[in-house]
């Protein structure tokens, strides 16, 4: 069994890549082989609306024809078995990285048929870790789910299946009072990421072993 970590923060080993590899840490201990992708590292586009994915008979229907750093990912995520998606909230929704790469990866899957049917072909767990400054209260006033939630459908109906972990009031800085962040508690976020941390990262780890399990 494959499972593919994609990384979309562009820090390499903070909150969401540890977080991401303890999903992948909880696959391994199932048997499952991983691969750790880091969107950071490449070069590429968005959707380009070519269509070539859309095109009647055409060579490229039903994948991404545009050719660029990411067609080697896109190629690795056809074969897998299993996707967790990782990524930091900027601006109340994922990294523009992560964006771009899910519209590489869903619309040449995604037809324009009765129900948006997707033509992957065969269903696999598809998961979401993301992490966020902002306590659950604060990100149910703002509304982080509406607008994270059509992305997420879309997964679920290209894929088959879909669940995420939301990581809240994370660490975001070494030292707090080196920076102009006066609407943040340095201390107080010291202590959250103590105590809270740890459990998030058993979290990630359990949705890794977790995916390795699921039959669909």
């Amino acid at each position: 069994m494959k499972i593919i970590g994609i990384n979309g923060s562009p820090r390499k080993n903070k909150n969401t890549a540890i977080l991401l590899k303890k999903a992948l840490e909880g696959a391994e201990s199932c048997g499952a082989e991983t691969d750790f992708i880091h969107l950071y590292d490449f070069e590429y586009k968005g959707c380009i609306s070519c269509f070539a994915c859309k095109l009647i008979n055409g060579k490229s229907y039903g994948k991404c024809a545009f050719k660029d750093g990411l067609t080697p990912v896109l190629e690795k995520i056809s074969d897998a078995d299993a996707i967790i998606l990782a990524s930091p909230i900027y601006f109340e929704s994922v990294t523009g990285n992560m964006r771009s790469f899910m519209e590489r990866l869903l619309f040449p899957y995604q037809t324009y048929t009765d129900g948006y049917k997707s033509i992957f072909g065969r269903k696999i767990p598809t998961g979401f870790i993301y992490t966020m400054n902002v306590t659950v209260e604060q990100m149910n006033e703002l509304g982080y789910a509406q607008g994270l939630k059509f992305s997420e459908m879309d997964l679920k109906r290209v894929f088959g299946y879909f669940e995420s972990l939301v990581v809240n009031d994370t660490y975001q800085f070494d030292d707090y009072s080196k920076y102009v962040v006066t609407v943040f508690d340095g201390a107080k976020k010291a202590k959250v990421r103590e105590k809270e941390f740890p459990v998030y990262c058993k979290k990630a780890y359990d949705l890794g072993a977790k995916f390795t399990q699921i039959n669909l």
